[in-house]
C-alpha cells in the first residue's frame, strides 16, 4: 500500500532547483532515512511533498484536501517553537484536530502517545518550561497522537540525549512493525544505518541513491557525497558504522 508517491519533485528557489526532478514512493510499514549534507533538500523534499511548498511535478499528499491530508500524514518540522505556556497534555492534544469533532477515543490517543515517549509524568507540566531536548519529544508526542499512517520527521532526534535519540528511532522502527511508515530525515549516519530500513540519499537536490542501508552508504557514496571515509559492515550482531576521518 502506498502511503506517498511523488513523481519528478521539484522545488525552486528564485532560479535554483533545490529539490531537482525527485521520484520516491513510500510503502507500508517502511523507516526511510532521508540523508544528505547540510542543503541537500531533505527539508524541502519533505516540505513539497506535504504541499507546504509551491512544487513541479506531483505528490500524492499535496493532492488531498487539507482535512484529508491531516488524517494521512503527520509532519513534525525542524523549527520547534512552542509559543503559548500550555499544559503538555493541552500541547499533544493539538494532535487530534485532524479528528473533530472530539470524541472518546482522543484522551487514550494522547495517553498512548505520551507513554510511548516516556513523558506520562510530564502530563501537567507547562511546555515552554521544558528544556529544549524534552520540548522536542512532547512535539514528537503531538505528532503520535495524530495517529497517522504515515510521519514525516525533520531532524527529530537533534538535541536529543543519546539514549532518547535511539529511543525515538526504535520507536519509529515499531510503529513500523505495527504497519506504519515514516519518513526521517537525519544527519546520524550510524543511526540510520542502523533502525531504517530503507535510505534515500540527496546532494544539491538530486536523488543519488534509494535502496537498503549498505547499498547507499557505499564508500564511493561517503566520499563524493559527503566527504568522508567510514567502516559500514552489516554482522551477526547488527550494524557497524564507523566515521574513520574526513577526506579531500
Amino acid at each position: 500500500m502506498s502511503l506517498l508517491s511523488v513523481r519528478d519533485l521539484t522545488v525552486m528557489r528564485g532560479d535554483c532547483p533545490v529539490v531537482d526532478g525527485v521520484s520516491i514512493d513510500l510503502e507500508a510499514s517502511e523507516v526511510v532515512g532521508l540523508i544528505g549534507p547540510n542543503g541537500a533538500g531533505k527539508t524541502s523534499l519533505m516540505r513539497g511533498a506535504l504541499g507546504i511548498l509551491p512544487i513541479g511535478g506531483t505528490s500524492s499528499l499535496a493532492a488531498l484536501s487539507p482535512r484529508d491530508r491531516a488524517r494521512a500524514v503527520a509532519w513534525m518540522p525542524q523549527s520547534r517553537e512552542i509559543a503559548w505556556p500550555v499544559s503538555v497534555e493541552s500541547l499533544v492534544t493539538l494532535g487530534r484536530i485532524p479528528h473533530l469533532p472530539a470524541g472518546p477515543g482522543d484522551a487514550a490517543a494522547v495517553t498512548r502517545a505520551l507513554d510511548r515517549l516516556d513523558l506520562a509524568s510530564f502530563r501537567d507540566r507547562i511546555a515552554t518550561r521544558l528544556s529544549g531536548g524534552e520540548q522536542a519529544r512532547v512535539l514528537l508526542a503531538r505528532v503520535l497522537a495524530q495517529e497517522t499512517p504515515l510521519i514525516l520527521a525533520d531532524e527529530p532526534i537533534a538535541g536529543l540525549d543519546p539514549a532518547h535519540q535511539i529511543a525515538t528511532m526504535e520507536m519509529f522502527r515499531d510503529l513500523a512493525a505495527e504497519g506504519r511508515s515514516v519518513l526521517v530525515a537525519s544527519h546520524d549516519l550510524g543511526l540510520a544505518a542502523r533502525y531504517c530500513t530503507r535510505l534515500v540519499m540527496l546532494d544539491r537536490g538530486r536523488l543519488v541513491a534509494d535502496g537498503p542501508p549498505g547499498e547507499v552508504l557505499t564508500d564511493a557514496n561517503l566520499r563524493e557525497i559527503f566527504g568522508i571515509r567510514a567502516r559500514f559492515e552489516i554482522g551477526k550482531d547488527g550494524i557497524v558504522f564507523q566515521l574513520l576521518e574526513r577526506v579531500a
